[in-house]
């Protein structure tokens, strides 16, 4: 099997380990197969890849979402370099809002984080540039793109690089006490 699931600690968050086939020209690699991830807890439809580039270490980008009914989950994957990637639950009624996971994902040491709808995304760069794709499973709706400040106090997610390099969209964004979010879990939380 070229592929290996985990579970995170946060429901729905998966790290994919991948396997690569190395021979002296290189290397082969399966990125997705859609049986295998639905197996394991993946089952959707991708419908738009993205790509970034960052080059320094150091750039924090998030922590972003889609409200609904154009939200995205997200899987994640660094081609070239190492970053440590986050996933925030946002929806309201969880047992588990507000908190967070962090991984560090790497090109040397093939993997991927899949974020589900109803969290919010984010990674900083660990290496002194990195590559870095996604596929999403709604394509990108500007009316209903939201995000919370990286550093909001009332999650406290453990950066590594204290000083990130951020946009002035991300250093603008809210906290999540007063992000706009639509998602909302209902029903008996007992």
């Amino acid at each position: 099997m070229p592929f290996s699931f985990e579970a995170l600690k946060l429901p729905g968050v998966i790290k994919v380990k991948l396997r690569s086939f190395p021979d002296d020209r290189g290397f082969f690699m399966e990125t997705y197969k859609k049986s295998e991830f639905e197996q394991n807890g993946i089952p959707f439809n991708f419908v738009q890849d993205n790509y970034s580039y960052s080059s320094q270490r150091g750039v924090l980008r998030g922590l972003h979402y889609q409200m609904d009914p154009h939200a995205q989950g997200k899987l994640v994957f660094p081609i070239r370099g190492d970053i440590f990637d986050v996933a925030v639950d946002i929806r309201k009624g969880s047992p588990t809002y507000g908190q967070w996971v962090g991984v560090e994902l790497s090109s040397s040491d093939p993997s991927m984080l899949y974020v589900p709808a109803g969290f919010a995304h984010g990674f900083q760069v660990l290496s002194e540039e990195a590559d870095v794709t996604y596929r999403v499973t709604d394509e990108y709706a500007p009316q209903v793109d939201r995000g919370i400040v990286w550093n909001d106090p009332d999650l406290g997610v453990t950066w590594p690089i204290e000083t990130p390099s951020l946009s002035p969209k991300d250093q603008a964004l809210p906290r999540l006490k007063d992000a706009d979010n639509n998602f909302e879990i209902k029903g008996d939380r007992s």
